[in-house]
């Protein structure tokens, strides 16, 4: 019953920008590490930001980005509502992918590596042209 959903790809020009939603179903509790990641045809699955998704009182949640998404993509949460979301800023033709949410529950700390998350959304295409 656990789903991720995203929402907010689409096409764009070079410098341009655009903001993805993930939304989630079916997360029990309150310890979740969620995040990104895309995937250009004939590559590897590739990270590019996550977040922890916890209490509050926890602190910010730690973000984390990928050499290629610092200083121009921000993810952010709704703890409530169990979401993240990505703003691309100046996107570039090479962030040209099918970008996925993943989420891993009962999770003490956040994760960089694809195997640690056993949930994952289907994915929504960027494309940016120069």
């Amino acid at each position: 019953q656990v789903q991720l959903v995203e929402s907010g790809g689409g096409s764009v020009q070079a410098g341009g920008s655009l903001r993805l939603s993930c939304t989630s179903s079916g997360l029990t509790g309150n310890r979740n590490c969620m995040g990104w990641f895309r995937q250009r045809p004939g590559d590897e699955r590739e990270v590019v930001a996550n977040i922890y998704v916890g209490p509050a009182e926890w602190g910010d949640g730690s973000p984390w980005y990928s050499d290629s998404a610092k200083g121009r993509f921000t993810i952010s949460r709704d703890i409530a509502k169990k979401m993240i979301y990505l703003q691309m800023d100046n996107l570039q033709p090479e962030d040209s992918a099918v970008y996925y949410c993943v989420a891993r529950t009962a999770s003490d700390t956040c994760y960089t590596y694809s195997a640690a998350f056993s949930i994952w959304g289907q994915g929504t295409q960027v494309t940016v042209s120069s």
